[in-house]
């Protein structure tokens, strides 16, 4: 046996580096010294046997209906030693702190719904009332985007261990329990759940639940991916954010933003579009509570998250779009979003047209404006409730033919044509950004553009996206290549000295360049790159042993590791993997149960020495495609995930988890 992150005890000679006895294994596996069992620090302290690495060995594609219909790893990784010993085949496992649906305990000791729905004041339960008998709270299954942070000091009860706490939002509720789509229609929770850290085991133990009230930030909508600031704390998002015009001028025909506004507020009309999809930011408290602000200068388009360079100014953003863009801010001062700068990315494509490797583009920047929350907040707010303030037709002007003095874009792959109100570029490119942008002339043709994240070492920033097609292989505009419904992850390269496309100097050293997909020459062809086939046995539509459709997209600095998570209709389960930018191995370390998304992925290198891969999961068993076998496998993932507590129509509904890969040790 090796080293058993909750069993430290166990250990046998073959997994201790030669260097040390088995005395001393004992003893750090104990926990007797100052780091993690990994981290085997001799006792005397004058030297150290420490990990200098770590390999993944990737795990098969699940094959029975078991595994399938769980999350399931059985990878495992080889650990280096600095004195050159190995320790080969370590197993890593996936453990759950909780699930959607779950009864926990607040901070004043009352029962919580893990996941469940409250309207904005925090405290008052939205319930489903669509089955006479079975009115229950609503909750959601769809756990999204996580941190986990460390405090300096915790004032909540029953804590014996290290005091942690994980921040997690729930995108959205699947349906109702009459079957009927709430996807949208309800406001997005926050929860700060405390953690109690085992100090010899590292196992991380849910002890109490709190619902982030956000009525001060007019509620949140859709809340998806998730990152940390360099300041500790949780910053969320608000993907997809509702069109004003359709909502003013059309009747928002999907009705999703008016369900929103009824559920929340209680009238249909109360919600301002104005006011979402901007970039709320959590403060967690010493007790385990939190508070919410937003910033409201980052521009309003569909981000999944941002990511923040180590300047702690420049903050770098995907769009979840079709005919989306590349965003980038530049805050005036450090550690606060509330001021700053907003870019668009202009590409030039210098590979063939119709390439078939997701293309190579150099990158330029056009500056969209300069501008602080409160006065966006309040340009936002007088677009809807002063009578006498401005409409969104005040701002800007669309019509659906091609007109005389009207640009043509793109909103959400839907062409239009639009212009800007006389002297209201302003609030054009904060509050209509991906209008504001494509007409200034910014590249809004990437396709469902995702996630980011940084590997600050080398200066290179990865960004999702989930699928390569339409605006981006339709041969109009600046982007022309293949369609690639697997998607792929980009790299672009960052530099300072950069100037905008009107000669501006750009004040950062963390400016986007490039962008193409990594490795695509030989010998490495790709292994970030999807690939389309037809069906499979299994109804796969993605080759079972590359990405498809990258979502989340994380790295590891001490692993150097980049980590993927997908959200793919091509894949029967949705994978998350290791890619090692120094060695270009792929490895696929966890799979999430048929149907689901993998989601809330996120790495952590140390924590009181201790190491873990945050990675959740959402809306098991919804797929499409359909083969024989597959009835059988959708009872058995709602077997798995459907059991909750024994009342309402919990027993019967689809679950989200938050947890974590297990079994890795800090680095260094």
């Amino acid at each position: 046996m090796k080293f058993n992150q909750f069993n430290p005890m166990v250990i046998s000679k073959d997994a201790v580096p030669a260097s040390l006895s088995r005395r001393t294994a004992l003893k750090v596996g104990a926990g007797l010294a100052m780091t993690s069992m990994f981290g085997l620090t001799a006792c005397g302290g004058s030297s150290a046997v420490k990990v200098s690495k770590i390999t993944f060995n990737g795990m098969a594609n699940p094959s029975t209906d078991a595994n399938r219909a769980m999350v399931y790893t059985n990878a495992t990784i080889d650990i280096t030693y600095n004195d050159g010993s190995v320790v080969k085949a370590s197993p890593l496992s996936y453990k759950t702190i909780y699930r959607t649906g779950d009864v926990l305990k607040d901070p004043k000791g009352k029962d919580i719904l893990a996941g469940g729905y409250f309207k904005p004041d925090g405290v008052t339960p939205i319930m489903d009332t669509s089955v006479a008998g079975k009115e229950e709270q609503f909750y959601s299954d769809s756990v999204d985007g996580t941190s986990l942070l460390s405090l300096p000091a915790s004032t909540v009860p029953g804590i014996t261990g290290n005091a942690l706490f994980v921040v997690t939002q729930f995108e959205y509720k699947t349906s109702n329990n009459a079957g009927a789509s709430m996807y949208g229609a309800l406001p997005g929770p926050i929860a700060v759940v405390a953690l109690d850290q085992n100090k010899t085991t590292g196992e991380l133990v849910a002890k109490q639940y709190y619902n982030v009230p956000t009525e001060s930030v007019y509620g949140i909508w859709i809340p998806c991916g998730g990152s940390i600031s360099p300041w500790n704390t949780h910053l969320s998002s608000e993907e997809y954010e509702p069109d004003a015009w359709s909502v003013t001028k059309t009747g928002d025909a999907g009705g999703l933003f008016k369900a929103f506004s009824r559920n929340a507020f209680g009238s249909e009309t109360a919600a301002n579009p104005y006011l979402y999809g901007h970039v709320p930011e959590v403060t967690v408290n010493a007790d385990g509570t939190a508070a919410v602000r937003k910033h409201f200068c980052l521009g309003r388009i569909s981000r999944e998250l941002v990511q923040i360079m180590p300047d702690n100014r420049t903050v770098l953003m995907g769009d979840d779009y079709v005919g989306g863009g590349l965003f980038m801010f530049v805050a005036d001062v450090a550690n606060d979003l509330s001021a700053g700068t907003l870019y668009a990315a202009k590409v030039t494509q210098t590979s063939a047209a119709q390439s078939a490797d997701g293309g190579v583009f150099t990158v330029k920047w056009i500056k969209l404006g300069s501008a602080n929350s409160k006065e966006i907040e309040a340009l936002a707010k007088s677009v809807w409730t002063n009578p006498n303030g401005l409409k969104a037709e005040n701002i800007i002007d669309v019509k659906t033919v091609a007109t005389t003095g009207y640009s043509a874009v793109s909103l959400d792959g839907v062409a239009e044509f639009t212009k800007v109100q006389a002297g209201m570029e302003k609030a054009a490119a904060f509050l209509e950004t991906h209008r504001y942008a494509g007409i200034v002339g910014a590249s809004m043709e990437f396709t469902k553009l995702e996630g980011v994240t940084l590997n600050a070492k080398d200066k290179v920033a990865y960004f999702a996206m989930s699928r390569i097609e339409k605006t981006m292989q339709d041969g109009v505009g600046d982007v022309n290549v293949k369609k690639i419904l697997s998607g792929g992850v980009y790299a672009a390269n960052l530099n300072d000295a950069q100037k905008d496309t009107a000669n501006g100097a750009i004040n950062s050293a963390w400016v986007p360049t490039t962008f193409a997909v990594p490795d695509v020459a030989a010998p490495y062809v790709g292994k970030l790159l999807g690939e389309d086939i037809a069906a499979d046995a299994d109804g796969n539509t993605s080759a079972i042993d590359k990405i498809s459709c990258p979502d989340n997209v994380k790295f590891s600095e001490s692993m150097r590791n980049l980590f993927i998570g997908e959200d793919s209709g091509y894949h029967l389960n949705n994978y998350v993997w290791a890619y090692n930018v120094d060695t270009k191995t792929l490895s696929r370390v966890l799979s999430v149960p048929a149907g689901g998304e993998c989601t809330g992925l996120h790495p952590v290198d140390n924590l009181n020495g201790y190491s873990y891969v945050m990675s959740g999961f959402q809306h098991a068993a919804d797929w499409t495609f359909k083969t024989p076998a597959q009835d059988a496998l959708k009872a058995a993932v709602l077997t798995n995930y459907g059991p909750s507590v024994p009342s309402g129509s919990r027993t019967l509904a689809k679950r989200a988890a938050v947890g974590y890969i297990s079994g890795l040790p800090v680095i260094g």
